[in-house]
């Protein structure tokens, strides 16, 4: 009888082991399918779903108008540098960049206006102001701003660099 009480404790001892076993196995399995679910339901937003999209995205933009361009008279400005240093020197070939053709009528009056508060700016720079990518990303948001002050009513979009040369 000793012997089929440890049997049935063993029984008993065996069968307890084994149900948290299976209850960890279904918990996985479940998170498992869930993933599995998930995964499936975020590649088919992003791939088939995000795809058309992309078509009525590519419809639209030809029917925006193309922006219009207002070159600026080439600039060759002296950089700011301490005595004794050699002169620097900044050569800047600039575009204006805006919304509608008629702007172009309005700002080239202004022109004269545009190239003396750039080559004022300009000659106050430092070499070490126009460094890196940032330097000449700050420089192309303050001759923005500036150029939006010489055209008031009207607005520039963008200043571009067609070439900038430091000597």
């Amino acid at each position: 009888m000793a012997d089929n009480d440890q049997m049935e404790g063993g029984a008993d001892g065996v069968e307890a082991a084994p149900a948290p076993k299976g209850k960890l196995k279904l918990i996985i399995a479940v998170v498992g399918l869930v993933a599995i679910i998930g995964g499936g339901a975020g590649a088919w937003f992003l791939f088939f779903k995000g795809g058309h999209g992309e078509e009525k995205h590519a419809e639209a933009a030809p029917a925006a108008k193309p922006a219009v361009f207002v070159d600026v008279p080439d600039m060759l400005v002296n950089l700011v540098g301490l005595p004794g240093e050699r002169v620097q020197y900044l050569k800047v070939k600039v575009v204006l960049e805006v919304r509608e053709e008629k702007q172009v009528e309005a700002i080239k009056p202004a022109m004269p206006r545009v190239t003396d508060i750039f080559q004022t700016y300009l000659r106050e720079l430092r070499p070490a102001d126009l460094n890196g990518s940032a330097g000449m990303f700050r420089l192309k948001e303050e001759l923005t701003k500036r150029v939006n002050v010489a055209v008031a009513p009207n607005a520039v979009s963008a200043v571009l660099f067609k070439e900038i040369v430091v000597q």
